[in-house]
């Protein structure tokens, strides 16, 4: 199987980030410019007496009678499995499938993948709604990787309000986990990221039963002294070099700056798990997501001769992006799901409250052809028209991502003091609708924005000729 996302990923732990909530979050890459993706709340279940069959390569799995409710987002194409790729359950667990990791041959000639076994397609679909804790989100995993094995290989993040955790599987059966310090940060670019593992701590480590016998009994540890799961199972090439290790040297430059002086986007051996040297935000998370290695040569959308040399965290095939927001129910009674659509660096970051039973009709459904009623075709629009003349237009559109991000700070406060008193379906149908309050007003304004920049391009052609006011 040939893993379909190309996908950076960010975690940031509690006592890291500026607000005190975990974050998860992921820029979902596909192969083609255009993937349309859907954002729903998938309801609960009871009494139910169903197998699943994955439409990508028929994976069969007995599916629990119960689960929990859960946002995602799925491919509008239902025919490759249904992609749902992220969500946060009811009970405030997060989620994130999937980060897709390369395993070197020496690993897969003795543990290949198998063919009909877990993918990214079913991955979400098979485990969000079950777990209730991020720890539990690892050892479920585990264990259908245990009974069914891996197709590809797979980088997953897991988060509740106290914990968050990365999981690589990596071969047909052979994974690790790590906790990310409540007080750090992580980010990993489709590289097997995850680096020593203390077998004698599994308060902060997981793995696959047997795993330190296969590595002994296959050969496979070329170190002396350490056991670096990174050194063991992941690669380290050219295409690394030029496709993902810049990714992880540009994020650790924008959050550890002094920390990381002397690193070059060609390093193989960049820290996996980094302190930042600021306490980090909301928007600092859609900063390292939304960027193109910006203020540098390898910026794509500048005119340096190295522009091109490395693959950038935003892309035009980014079906879309997310950010977990992992709060304390205690505190705040909601997490929130953050949807990008369209390009990130040039489309804003929308927040939903988890807490609810439904998602606006501009999110929920997805026509196949283009139509500005539609959230995710009216944000590929805007992404189209500003890279068009890219110079002209990029003040104005970080002024409206810029305003967007104040209002959402003030609703988000503004919903939390309101929700305070509620509880209970009360509490659910108010953050339901405020949740289409919030999709009206990011798509009016997107649209005035598209419209006023689609007229001022009119200008801007270059069939124009300065004529003499006279003729």
């Amino acid at each position: 199987m040939q893993n379909k996302d190309a996908c950076t990923s960010i975690m940031v732990g509690k006592k890291a980030s500026l607000d005190g909530a975990n974050y998860i979050a992921r820029n979902e890459d596909r192969v083609k410019a255009i993937e349309p993706k859907r954002f729903l709340v998938k309801p609960a279940v009871k009494g139910r007496h169903e197998t699943y069959v994955s439409p990508y390569n028929k994976v069969t799995v007995a599916l629990p009678e119960e689960g929990m409710r859960y946002t995602s987002t799925p491919t509008l194409d239902q025919t490759a499995g249904p992609n749902e790729e992220d969500g946060i359950n009811e009970a405030n667990v997060a989620a994130s499938f999937t980060e897709s990791v390369y395993a070197n041959d020496r690993v897969l000639a003795y543990d290949p993948y198998v063919k009909n076994g877990l993918a990214e397609d079913s991955l979400c679909t098979l485990v969000l709604p079950y777990i209730h804790s991020a720890r539990e989100g690892v050892e479920y995993t585990g264990k259908l990787i245990a009974e069914l094995g891996s197709a590809e290989g797979n980088g997953m993040q897991f988060a509740d309000a106290d914990d968050i955790w990365y999981m690589e599987v990596v071969t047909g059966h052979q994974w690790v986990a790590v906790r990310i310090p409540d007080d750090c940060y992580a980010v990993t670019p489709n590289q097997v990221a995850i680096e020593d593992i203390d077998f004698d701590d599994p308060d902060n480590y997981m793995w696959a039963d047997g795993i330190q016998e296969f590595v002994e009994e296959h050969q496979l540890n070329p170190d002396h002294d350490r056991w670096d799961f990174r050194h063991i199972f992941g690669t380290s090439t050219q295409k690394d070099r030029h496709y993902n290790t810049p990714r992880t040297w540009f994020a650790q430059r924008y959050l550890s700056p002094n920390a990381s002086l002397g690193q070059r986007p060609e390093d193989s051996e960049m820290p996996f798990i980094r302190k930042a040297e600021f306490k980090i935000a909301n928007e600092d998370v859609q900063y390292v997501l939304k960027s193109h290695f910006n203020e540098t040569p390898y910026d794509p959308m500048g005119d340096a001769p190295e522009r091109k040399t490395y693959r950038a965290i935003s892309l035009s095939r980014t079906a879309q992006s997310h950010i977990l927001q992992v709060r304390d129910l205690n505190k705040y009674k909601t997490s929130i799901h953050w949807i990008e659509l369209g390009v990130p660096a040039f489309n804003p970051y929308v927040p939903f409250f988890a807490n609810a039973n439904d998602t606006d009709e501009s999110y929920r459904n997805v026509p196949e052809k283009m139509n500005l009623e539609s959230a995710f075709w009216l944000n590929e629009a805007l992404a189209e028209v500003v890279e068009s003349h890219y110079q002209e237009f990029m003040e104005k559109d970080e002024d409206y991502q810029k305003e967007l991000n104040e209002w959402a700070r003030r609703k988000i406060a503004q919903v939390d003091k309101e929700a305070a008193s509620l509880e209970g379906q009360a509490l659910t149908d108010y953050l339901t609708g405020q949740n289409h309050e919030i999709a009206t007003h990011y798509n009016e304004r997107t649209k005035a924005l598209f419209f006023e920049l689609l007229t001022e391009g009119c200008e801007l052609s270059k069939m124009s000729f300065k004529m003499d006011s006279n003729l």
